[in-house]
C-alpha cells in the first residue's frame, strides 16, 4: 500500500503523452504542466520540524525507544500513557497510568532496564469513573494502588491493594475524597503515612493504608511562575514524595495539562520533615517546554526515582509535537544531583537518544496490538469505553474470533472496544461478519462525541466522521461478512471495504483527525483503533491486524 506522504507520479494516462521518460521536446516547467502531472508534496504539516527523527522498530513495525546501541530516543512507553506513577521492586520496576474510562484499567508495565517494558495485568476491574493520576506503592509487603476517580455524580479517591503486583487485586476501597484528585503517598520520619494530594493538601492514612484519620488539611504553597507566561491555568497537582538523606523532596505540576504546548511543568520543593515547611527550588520550574517548536510539548507530572546502578532518574508525560491526538506520552530523563541537595534533569528537550540506563540482551517491549482472539487479552490490550453494569458478558470467544453483542444505537452509545496505539501512521484492519439486526465497524476513537471510520449493517456503508453517522449505499458484492481497512498517516485517514478475497474499494471520502484531542473536545483521551457493535444481533470479529507504517 503507498503512504500518502510518497509523491505520486503518474506514470500514464490513456490517451495523453507521458511527462517522464519520453525524448525530443524538454519537460515544461512545472507551472505549465497539466495538473494531471503535478507531484503531491507533504499532505500533513505534523511532526514535520522532527521528520528526521528515526527510531528503532519493534513488533509489527511499532517504534521502540531502545536504539540497540547502549541509547534510547524517547518515548519509553509511546501513545496515551499519562500521569506515571513508578515503583522499585526488588531488580524490576513496575509503573501504571491514568486509564480515564477504559476498562479493565490501571495496566501495570514490567521493565529491568527502564527502557523496555511489557504490560502484567489490569488491575483495575470495577468501574468507579474516569481514573486520574493513580499512585503505586508498596508497604510492609503490600502493593497498593490510590486512584482518583469520578462520575458527574460522585467524586472520590479509592484503594486496591495485592499481595502480588500481578494481582489478584482488591476492589476498590472508597476513601470519601470527593475535593481532591492525585494522591502521593508517603512515610514521614515518625513513621505516619499520607496522602499529598493536589492544591498542596494532604490527609493521614491509617497504618494499613486502606482508611484515612482525620481531615484534610494544607501543608504547601506552590511556587508561582510569572503571570505573563503562556500556561493553562496554575493547577497545582500530581504531588510525588521521595526521601533522600536528611531531605524530603516533594515534586508538583502546575501550569495544566493541556492547552499552550508552553503550559505543563516540573517544580520542586524540599523539607527536612514529612511536616514542613517546603522550601522552594531556586531554579524552578525545573522542567517546561519553552517553545512550541520543541519535540516535546506540556512535559510535567515528573516522579523521581532511582535507578539499576545507582543512577537517578524521572519518568513524566508530554504531548508529541503536532500529535496532540496520540494523548500525553511517557518520557524518560536523567538527573543529577547537585552539592546543593538538589536535583537537575540532563536529557534537554528530550529530543536526542541518551544514554540507557543498564543493557540487557534481549530485553523485549511492547506487545502485539493485532488479535485474532484466541486467547483473552482484555485490560492488557483492549478495554471498554465507559462501561456499563456487566459490560464483561457483551464479549465471548468460540474458537472462531471474538463474539461482541450489540449495545447502543451508533457509536456515540455502543461503548466499543478500543486499544492504544503510539505511532506516527499504521494501519488497522479487522473482519467483521454480522449476526441479527447488528451494525459494525472499525473506528478512529475519541470519545462518544468525537469519532471517525467506516461500518455497515444489511443496509449498506455508515460514514462517520466527528461523531456524526452518515449511511451510504452498499458496494458491489455486498453481504453481511466485509473486511475494514483504516489508515491513519499523520492524521489523514483512508479507509477501504473488501468482500473477503476480492480486491480492496478506497471509500470516497478522506477525514483529517489532528483536532480529535483534549484541547478540542476535552477528557484528556487519545485517538484509539476501535471495533463497535451497535443496534441488535452481535458482531462477529475473526481478526484484527495493526501495522505501523
Amino acid at each position: 500500500m503507498t503512504r500518502l506522504t510518497r509523491r505520486i507520479v503518474l506514470a500514464s494516462l490513456p490517451g495523453l503523452g507521458l511527462a517522464t521518460g519520453c525524448t525530443g521536446a524538454p519537460m515544461a516547467p512545472a507551472s505549465t504542466l497539466s495538473p494531471l502531472f503535478r507531484k503531491e508534496d507533504e499532505i500533513s504539516p505534523a511532526g514535520l520540524d522532527w521528520a528526521h527523527l528515526k527510531w528503532r522498530r519493534g513488533i509489527e513495525n511499532q517504534r521502540r525507544a531502545d536504539n540497540g546501541d547502549g541509547t534510547f530516543l524517547n518515548p519509553i512507553l509511546s501513545g496515551d500513557h499519562p500521569d506515571p506513577t513508578i515503583l522499585r521492586d526488588g531488580d524490576r520496576w513496575l509503573m501504571t497510568f491514568s486509564s480515564f474510562e477504559s476498562y479493565p484499567g490501571l495496566v501495570i508495565w514490567e521493565s529491568r532496564d527502564l527502557v523496555n517494558w511489557t504490560p502484567l495485568v489490569a488491575a483495575l476491574k470495577t468501574n468507579v469513573g474516569s481514573v486520574w493520576a493513580p499512585e503505586l506503592t508498596q508497604h510492609n509487603g503490600r502493593y497498593l494502588l490510590y486512584i482518583p476517580a469520578r462520575f458527574p455524580e460522585k467524586r472520590s479517591i479509592y484503594v486496591i491493594h495485592a499481595e502480588r503486583p500481578e494481582g489478584p487485586w482488591s476492589e476498590p476501597i472508597d476513601l470519601n475524597l470527593p475535593r481532591h484528585i492525585d494522591p502521593g503517598h508517603a512515610v514521614g520520619e515518625d513513621g505516619s503515612r499520607w496522602l499529598f494530594l493536589s492544591g498542596g493538601d494532604r490527609i493521614r492514612l491509617s497504618d494499613d493504608g486502606l482508611s484515612t484519620i482525620g481531615e484534610v488539611e494544607h501543608v504547601y504553597d506552590p511556587w508561582r511562575y510569572p503571570d505573563e507566561w503562556v500556561v493553562e491555568g496554575f493547577a497545582p497537582e500530581g504531588p510525588k514524595i521521595l526521601r533522600r538523606g536528611e531531605w524530603f523532596y516533594l515534586i508538583t505540576a502546575v501550569g495544566g495539562t493541556a492547552g499552550p504546548p508552553t503550559g505543563h511543568m516540573v517544580i520542586v520543593a524540599r523539607s527536612r520533615s514529612i511536616h514542613g515547611p517546603w522550601e522552594h527550588d531556586p531554579e524552578n520550574p525545573i522542567v517546561r517546554t519553552w517553545s512550541s517548536r520543541e519535540k516535546w510539548w506540556s512535559r510535567g507530572h515528573a516522579t523521581l526515582f532511582e535507578g539499576p546502578g545507582g543512577d537517578w532518574w524521572m519518568v513524566y508525560h508530554g504531548y508529541e509535537n503536532g500529535f496532540w491526538t496520540l494523548g500525553r506520552q511517557c518520557l524518560l530523563d536523567p538527573v543529577e544531583w547537585t552539592k546543593e541537595g538538589w536535583f537537575r534533569p540532563t536529557g534537554g528537550d528530550l529530543s536526542k537518544p541518551l544514554k540507557k540506563p543498564v543493557n540487557i540482551a534481549g530485553a523485549e517491549h511492547g506487545m502485539a496490538l493485532s488479535d485474532d482472539f484466541s486467547t483473552d487479552r482484555m485490560g492488557v490490550h483492549w478495554a471498554f469505553h465507559a462501561p456499563g453494569p456487566n459490560e464483561n458478558a457483551r464479549v465471548s470467544r468460540d474458537g472462531d474470533g471474538l463474539v461482541l453483542k450489540a449495545s447502543g444505537a451508533s457509536p456515540t452509545d455502543s461503548r466499543p472496544l478500543t486499544f492504544i496505539c503510539g505511532d506516527l501512521g499504521y494501519e488497522v484492519e479487522a473482519d467483521i461478519e454480522l449476526e441479527g439486526d447488528a451494525e459494525a465497524g472499525l473506528l478512529l476513537f475519541y470519545s462518544p462525541k468525537l469519532y471517525c471510520g467506516l461500518g455497515f449493517s444489511e443496509r449498506g456503508l455508515v460514514m462517520h466522521r466527528v461523531g456524526t453517522q452518515r449511511r451510504g449505499a452498499a458496494p458491489a458484492d455486498f453481504g453481511r461478512r466485509m473486511q475494514i481497512r483504516v489508515q491513519n498517516d499523520r492524521h489523514i485517514v483512508t479507509c477501504w471495504t473488501r468482500t473477503p478475497g476480492k480486491a480492496w474499494t478506497q471509500y470516497g471520502v478522506r477525514f483529517e483527525t489532528s483536532g480529535y484531542n483534549h484541547n478540542t473536545a476535552w477528557d484528556f483521551l487519545s485517538l484509539r483503533p476501535a471495533v463497535y457493535c451497535a443496534g441488535s444481533g452481535a458482531a462477529r470479529v475473526r481478526g484484527v491486524s495493526y501495522r505501523a507504517l
